[in-house]
């Protein structure tokens, strides 16, 4: 027990040294796991509650190795039966799949905020990546998506502080253009122009997205304005 009180004494201290030392994972996101390596702000620590073992898949069907009770691991990913981390074994590094039974959780809904973290950021880098925006959304994951605003003001009031920022929403619109060709002969040639379609102003409140207004013309071109859940805290 005093060894697995200090591992999670050790979750609390900088890591940096021993982060660098260990090895990145080279195994593939299995189908039905989650992985967080990438997405998670800092490491998430876990200590072992036990001699356990730590297995190449999340079908706990190949073995890599031993862990000793109290050694700390990263947190790399999650499956239903258990998680995938990086750690020292009994016999060097590795990166492998470990059963939640063997793991002291230091937070027992930490499984389902991990899975609402996910979910969440799944819905939010699918709208970064289109550079659309949601109520819900954070200040940070905005900028993220539409850029540098045109135009930022903020209003106090009893409630607190209300910040509103717009951005000028621009679409490609194509153009046709003649010219002649080396030899001589007109050619019709396409090229795509940015034309401003509108302004769209975004309010925040406690740092996530509540209101989103077409100032100015129709930037969301008519689609209903869309939801995500708001930032699920993990740590």
């Amino acid at each position: 027990m005093k060894t697995i009180l200090a591992a999670l004494l050790v979750l609390l201290m900088p890591m940096a040294a021993v982060q660098a030392q260990l090895p990145k994972s080279s195994l593939a996101a299995e189908p039905g796991t989650i992985p967080f390596e990438d997405l998670l702000i800092k490491p998430l620590r876990l200590a072992v509650k036990q001699e356990s073992i730590i297995y190449y898949q999340a079908t706990f069907d190949r073995v890599l190795g031993q862990m000793a009770p109290g050694t700390v691991v990263t947190l790399v990913g999650m499956s239903d039966q258990g998680y995938r981390v990086r750690g020292r074994a009994r016999h060097g590094d590795v990166a492998g799949w470990m059963k939640s039974d063997d793991l002291v959780m230091p937070d027992p809904k930490l499984p389902d905020k991990l899975k609402a973290f996910y979910e969440r950021q799944m819905q939010v880098g699918a709208l970064i990546a289109k550079h659309e925006v949601a109520i819900g959304m954070s200040k940070a994951e905005v900028a993220q998506s539409l850029g540098k605003p045109t135009r930022t003001s903020t209003r106090v009031t009893a409630a607190g502080r209300e910040e509103k920022l717009e951005y000028a929403v621009f679409q490609k619109v194509p153009q046709a253009t003649v010219g002649r060709a080396p030899n001589g002969q007109l050619v019709e040639t396409v090229v795509y122009v940015k034309v401003e379609v509108g302004t769209l102003a975004i309010s925040f409140k406690n740092d996530s997205v509540e209101v989103i207004e077409e100032t100015k013309g129709t930037p969301l071109g008519g689609a209903p304005v869309k939801i995500v859940p708001g930032p699920v805290v993990v740590f």
